[in-house]
C-alpha cells in the first residue's frame, strides 16, 4: 500500500505536468488549465482506484473513495494551500459562482440517486453527462477571456524550458501507466488491511484510500500556493470536487452498479455536503481565503474523522 501511494503520487505528478504543457502548447486559457485539466490529472488516481474497485466488486471502496476524496480536498488540500500561501488567496467571483452552483447541484443529485443504497449504471451515466456538460461550460466560460488567457500562457512558456512533443507524450504515458498499476495494488491491499485491523472496508475506503488518492491534489495545492498561485490551487479543488462525483463515481457505477447500503450513503453524503457548503461559504465571504478559514476547514475534517470511527 505504501509503495503504491508513492508511485501513485509521482505518476500523477507526471500526468499533471504533461497535461499542463499540452494545454500551454495549444493555447488553452490558464484558468481552464487549473479548473479542468489539472483537476483531470490530479483526480486520475481516484478514477483508476474507484473503477478498479468497482470491477472487483468492492462497491464501498469505489464510492467511498470518490466521496472521501471530496472531503479531503476541501478539508486538507485547500486549507494547507491557505496556510502555505505567502499572501491571502483571492477568489475569482465569476469562477466561484458558476463552479459553486454546479458543485452543489451535482452533489445533491448524486445523493438523491443513491438514497436507495445503489448507484446503478443509468444513474452513473447521468453523473457522467453532468461531467461532460461541465467541460463544455468551462470551455465556453473561459473562451470569453481567450485573449487574456493566451497572453498569460505565452508568458509562462517564455519562462520555462519546453519538451518536445514526443517528450510530452512519453511523460503522459508514463504517468498514466504508473497511476493504473499503483491503483491496482491499492485495491488489492485495502481489504487485507481492513481484515487485519478488524474494521469495515468502508472505513479504509473513506480514510486510507481516499486520503492516499488525494495526495496529488494536496501536493499540487501546496506547491501552487507556495509559488503564489493560490487561485490555481482553489480552481483545482473546485474542479476536483466536481470530477470526483460526476466522473469518478459516475464512471465506476457505469462499469459495475455500486451497491453500498443506505447506512453508508446516509453518512458519507451528508458529511460531504457539510464540508462542501462550509468551504464554499468561507470562499464566498469577502472572496478571500485567509489562514484562519483554512484552520476552520481542518477542524471540520478532524471532526468528520472522529464521527466516522464512532458511527461505524
Amino acid at each position: 500500500m505504501v509503495v503504491a501511494f508513492i508511485i501513485l503520487a509521482k505518476s500523477a505528478d507526471w500526468l499533471v505536468e504533461a497535461a499542463i504543457e499540452l494545454a500551454q502548447r495549444i493555447h488553452v486559457p490558464p484558468m481552464l488549465i487549473g479548473i479542468v485539466l489539472v483537476s483531470l490529472g490530479t483526480t486520475a488516481p481516484e478514477l483508476a482506484v474507484s473503477v478498479n474497485a468497482a470491477l472487483s466488486g468492492q462497491a464501498a471502496m469505489a464510492l467511498g473513495n470518490a466521496v472521501g476524496s471530496v472531503i479531503y480536498d476541501d478539508g486538507i488540500a485547500l486549507p494547507l494551500a491557505a496556510l502555505f500561501a505567502p499572501a491571502v488567496i483571492l477568489i475569482d467571483r465569476t469562477v466561484l459562482r458558476s463552479a459553486a452552483i454546479f458543485l452543489i447541484a451535482i452533489d445533491i443529485v448524486a445523493y438523491i440517486l443513491c438514497l436507495d443504497g445503489i448507484l446503478g449504471r443509468w444513474e452513473g451515466s447521468i453523473l457522467v453527462l453532468g461531467f461532460i456538460i461541465y467541460l463544455f461550460y468551462s470551455y465556453w466560460e473561459q473562451k470569453r477571456d481567450r485573449k487574456d488567457g493566451r497572453a498569460s500562457v505565452a508568458a509562462v512558456e517564455e519562462g520555462e524550458k519546453r519538451r518536445s512533443w514526443v517528450g510530452v507524450a512519453l511523460l503522459f504515458c508514463a504517468g498514466l501507466a504508473g497511476v493504473l498499476i499503483s491503483s491496482e495494488w491499492i485495491v488489492v491491499a485495502a481489504p487485507i488491511i481492513a481484515e487485519a485491523f478488524g474494521v469495515p472496508s468502508v472505513i479504509v475506503a473513506l480514510t486510507v484510500v481516499a486520503l492516499g488518492t488525494s495526495i496529488p491534489e494536496i501536493a499540487t495545492c501546496i506547491i501552487a500556493a507556495r509559488k503564489g498561485q493560490g487561485g490555481l490551487a482553489a480552481g483545482n479543488i473546485l474542479g476536483a470536487d466536481i470530477l470526483n462525483i460526476c466522473w469518478i463515481a459516475g464512471a465506476s457505477a457505469m462499469v459495475n452498479p455500486l451497491d453500498v447500503g443506505i447506512k453508508v450513503i446516509n453518512f458519507m453524503f451528508p458529511s460531504m455536503l457539510v464540508i462542501v457548503f462550509a468551504m464554499l461559504g468561507l470562499m464566498r465571504a469577502g472572496y478571500r481565503l485567509e489562514k484562519w478559514k483554512g484552520g476552520v476547514l481542518l477542524v471540520l475534517c478532524l471532526v468528520y474523522l472522529v464521527v466516522l470511527y464512532t458511527y461505524f
